[in-house]
C-alpha cells in the first residue's frame, strides 16, 4: 500500500509541467478536448509505468541488496537531473490527427522522464512491483488529464518550473541519502 501511494503522489507531482503533459495540453488546445486524445494519453501513461516498473524490478532482482539500493539512488539522481532540465514542448506547426502518431510521441516522452524513473526506483524497492505500476499509471494519468483539461494556456498560469526545480532538489537529496545509506551499511 505504501509503494502504491508514494508512487501515485510522487509521479503526479513530478509529471506536472513535464514534456508529456505539455504536449497533451498543446494538442488539447489545437484539436479540442477530445475523448480519444485523453484515452491515448492515459494508455501511454499506463504502458510507460509498466515498462519502467518491469525494468526496475527485473534489475533489482538480479542484484545484491546494497547494489539494488544504489540502483534506486542512481534512478532518483537521474530523475532529479531530468526535472532540473527545462521542459519545452515545441508547438506543432500542423497538429496531426493520427492517434497512433500522437501515442508514439507521448510514449517516447514518458519512457525517459523523471516520473517514470521514480516508478523504476519504487519498483526496484517494492515487495510487489505491480502496485507501483498501478500507482505510476494513475499518477501519470492524472497529470495527463490535468494537461488535457487545462490546455497550454491554463498550465502557463502555474509556476511549474519552480515546482520542478524544488522537486529536483528534493529528489537529489533523497538519492544522496539512499546512496550513502547503501554505501555505508554494516552487514
Amino acid at each position: 500500500m505504501d509503494s502504491f501511494l508514494f508512487t501515485l503522489l510522487l509521479v503526479f507531482a513530478i509529471a506536472l509541467g513535464g514534456r508529456d503533459q505539455l504536449t497533451v495540453a498543446q494538442l488539447s488546445d489545437a484539436l479540442g478536448r477530445s475523448g480519444p486524445l485523453l484515452g491515448v494519453g492515459l494508455t501511454c501513461s499506463a504502458a510507460s509505468a509498466a515498462v519502467m516498473a518491469w525494468a526496475g524490478a527485473s534489475l533489482a532482482a538480479i542484484l545484491p541488496q546494497r547494489a539494488a539500493e544504489m540502483l534506486v539512488a542512481f534512478a532518483l539522481a537521474i530523475a532529479a537531473f531530468e526535472l532540473a532540465w527545462p521542459a519545452r514542448a515545441r508547438r506543432p506547426a500542423e497538429p496531426t490527427r493520427s492517434l497512433g502518431a500522437i501515442g508514439i510521441v507521448i510514449l517516447a516522452r514518458q519512457v525517459g522522464d523523471a516520473a517514470r524513473f521514480a516508478v523504476f526506483a519504487f519498483a526496484a524497492e517494492a515487495v510487489y512491483p505491480v502496485v507501483t505500476v498501478i500507482g505510476g499509471a494513475l499518477g501519470g494519468g492524472a497529470a495527463i488529464a490535468l494537461g488535457w483539461f487545462a490546455g497550454a494556456r491554463g498550465l502557463a498560469r502555474f509556476p511549474l518550473r519552480t515546482v520542478r526545480l524544488v522537486l529536483s532538489a528534493l529528489l537529489f537529496l533523497a538519492a544522496l541519502f539512499i546512496g550513502l545509506n547503501a554505501r555505508y551499511q554494516a552487514y
